[in-house]
């Protein structure tokens, strides 16, 4: 298998350059092989926003613009794309999400992030639906961001046995080494782990870059720099995936409470 990141900074506020920029970056790693292809979280809008009165101009539905725009470049090279951005959903709720593309285009699944940060607060609502996308690839469970600190998603990971965790980031500079975290909450995860990360300042917020791709048992495969708008390639092997297509929807909180 051959997965790409695309470590990317958005321009604030301009969905439509970022939309024309995402499919320039997808049709790039498209060519060089890449069968799963994965953006940062909020990647069409920057991710700071201090109301949803602000951000709402520039969120969008699932089946949207960026859906519209990368929809046929997946089907075009029989890739998987998943990509961050602020969705418009039920009674016009935001939510902070990712696309899930299939390898034919379908929207396969539109993961709402679960575990809010801070940021999020002020105009996001929480998700309460997790996914696990039985593929030819294997079984593939979405993550974004503050997911990772979630240890009901850690757990969910481990019974699933995902194979590929495509995870859509905004991750904060802390001046800690990134990598060794990410490694620690995935301590046993033997699947793919690929992170796109976002770089640079947004507001007075930086983020740390260094977007990454992990095989099995965490081992570091190929990574970025701290800075840049960049695509890693990495190919690593996985065990045999089930043969059956099927998406598992589970919640963890009561249906009612589902949006």
């Amino acid at each position: 298998m051959i997965a790409a990141a695309v470590q990317y900074r958005s321009p604030k506020g301009a969905p439509e350059t970022a939309r024309e920029e995402i499919a320039a970056f997808a049709q790039d790693a498209c060519l060089r092989g890449a069968e799963i292809v994965v953006f940062p979280e909020m990647a069409t809008t920057g991710y700071i926003w201090q109301s949803g009165n602000d951000l709402f101009p520039h969120a969008e539905t699932a089946n949207g613009p960026l859906f519209e725009i990368l929809s046929p470049i997946a089907r075009h090279h029989g890739t998987w794309i998943v990509c961050g951005f602020p969705e418009v959903g039920e009674g016009d709720a935001l939510f902070n999400s990712s696309l899930l593309i299939s390898p034919t285009g379908e929207l396969v699944a539109c993961y709402r992030k679960i575990l809010l940060f801070d940021a999020d607060n002020a105009w996001a609502n929480p998700g309460h639906i997790r996914y696990a996308i039985d593929d030819a690839l294997g079984l593939i469970v979405p993550g974004i961001c503050m997911d990772l600190n979630d240890d009901s998603f850690i757990a969910f990971v481990h019974e699933q046995k995902t194979q590929v965790i495509p995870f859509c980031t905004n991750w904060l500079e802390e001046g800690l080494d990134v990598w060794s975290y990410w490694k620690m909450r995935l301590d046993g995860y033997n699947g793919i782990f690929i992170a796109a990360n976002s770089w640079g300042l947004d507001g007075t917020i930086e983020f740390c870059g260094h977007s990454a791709i992990f095989g099995p048992g965490m081992e570091l495969l190929s990574f970025a720099g701290r800075e840049g708008n960049e695509i890693i390639i990495a190919e690593v092997e996985i065990a045999e995936p089930a043969v059956e297509r099927k998406i598992i929807k589970t919640s963890p909180l009561p249906a009612e409470s589902e949006q």
